[in-house]
């Protein structure tokens, strides 16, 4: 199984419509995506409490990652960087397990031209740093808001066949990696 992890808490993201889109492209290759939103991060976790023990209404959320073969991040990009409620849920994970030799791909979207570039990179040193296994090929978004018809599906066919070539890879490089 592979997890999504949509990178804002946001309510009706531009993130969270190319997650459900890019749920679709993940299961036309045979492979279901477990997602999650961050928006559902249960509200005892930013109790200061919360860094010593983790709430058990987080464990569902922890568990998925540690059971992950792998991770895909769609990081919206925030003032030159990615969403700081992605930063605290990855603070609040378990260390070092949750990523040490876990594949991960990123997708970035921004409003601005650079695709949330920053934002990715920023997040490739995270879990560089974490011992993840990155997958090299990446997914840049720029003008993210108009990328989406009035029905919230995504209309840009150029990008459509980066996220098929970026699904086959990584499915594949995980497969190398985790058998």
């Amino acid at each position: 199984m592979i997890t999504q992890i949509l990178g804002t808490n946001r309510t009706d993201s531009n993130t969270a419509r190319l997650g459900r889109f890019v749920q679709k492209i993940y299961e036309k290759h045979g492979v279901a995506l477990d997602n999650i939103d961050l928006k559902e991060l249960p509200n005892e976790l930013f109790q200061p409490s919360a860094y010593a023990e983790k709430p058990p209404s987080f464990k569902p959320m922890t568990d998925k990652v540690l059971n992950s073969k792998g991770l895909l991040i769609i990081a919206p990009e925030y003032n030159g960087s990615f969403p700081g409620i992605l930063k605290y849920f990855i603070d609040m994970l378990p260390f070092p397990e949750s990523f040490e030799d876990r594949p991960v791909a990123f997708i970035g979207l921004a409003a601005g031209e650079w695709g949330s570039l920053r934002s990715v990179e920023q997040l490739q040193g995270i879990f560089s740093y974490r011992n993840a296994y990155i997958y090299p090929k990446r997914v840049f978004i720029p003008g993210a808001m108009q990328k989406f018809d009035a029905e919230g599906n995504f209309n840009d066919s150029k990008i459509v066949d980066l996220i098929e070539q970026q699904t086959a890879g990584f499915i594949d490089f995980i497969k190398c990696l985790k058998g």
